[in-house]
């Protein structure tokens, strides 16, 4: 068997041109910025991956320098599916200078877009953003000039206006977790919140793609 615990720098070499790349956080907490910092080292030296789209459910960031805003290089990023920006400035500069597509959907609705690509599902139907910016008949989430495509569309179910965000595979999930053992299995003993850790692992695993876990420290199986 494959050996599962690798460096940082090992682990973030998985991620690929053009791969779509969801991470957890909240804040600071459960963000894990080593491998950030890791896939930013890396297209800094050799300028790959490129074209990658961000998923992110909630603000990850210090409003500075660490967490998202380590990603905020042109090149790097070619879209962004998030649910607050306002921890990651750099980021958001980024699509105010329409150098990144950039999408602004509900925390909520993202968060079970996540449990319904684990599932399997088409995408998440919604009445949540109806009548607002998210609602495609406005302007669909796009938060520039440079978005186009429409990724939430209108769909009408028993003579009711519903919102439904297509779902899309995962290539590579970030996550943080506190303890791993050889065989790849995690606990969060030491984090300070659950998040969406779980659903995130399950959604890049059934999509066909790679979960990649920041932890403290290394126990034996079992």
């Amino acid at each position: 068997m494959v050996d599962k615990i690798v460096s940082a720098e090992a682990a973030v070499a998985i991620v690929q041109n053009g791969d779509v790349l969801a991470t957890t956080g909240y804040g600071g907490h459960g963000v894990p910025e080593h491998l950030l910092v890791a896939l930013e080292n890396r297209f800094i030296e050799t300028g790959e991956p490129g074209n990658l789209t961000l998923v992110h459910s909630t603000g990850q960031g210090d409003g500075r320098d660490k967490g998202l805003n380590r990603l905020a290089h042109k090149g790097l990023i070619k879209r962004v599916i998030g649910g607050y920006y306002g921890l990651s400035p750099k980021l958001t500069q980024l699509a105010i200078d329409n150098i990144v597509e950039a999408y602004n959907f509900p925390e909520g609705c993202i968060l079970q877009l996540y449990r319904d690509i684990a599932a399997g599902k088409p995408g998440t139907f919604s009445k949540v953003g109806i009548g607002t910016y998210v609602d495609p008949r406005l302007e669909g989430g796009r938060m520039n000039e440079v978005t186009t495509e429409d990724l939430v569309e209108v769909v009408k179910l028993h003579g009711e206006d519903w919102l439904f965000f297509r779902a899309f595979p995962f290539s590579v999930a970030f996550l943080r977790g506190t303890t791993a053992d050889m065989e790849g299995n995690i606990s969060i003993e030491r984090e300070a919140l659950m998040l969406e850790d779980l659903v995130l692992a399950m959604a890049a695993k059934n999509s066909g793609g790679y979960v990649i876990c920041q932890v403290e420290r290394i126990a034996q199986a079992g």
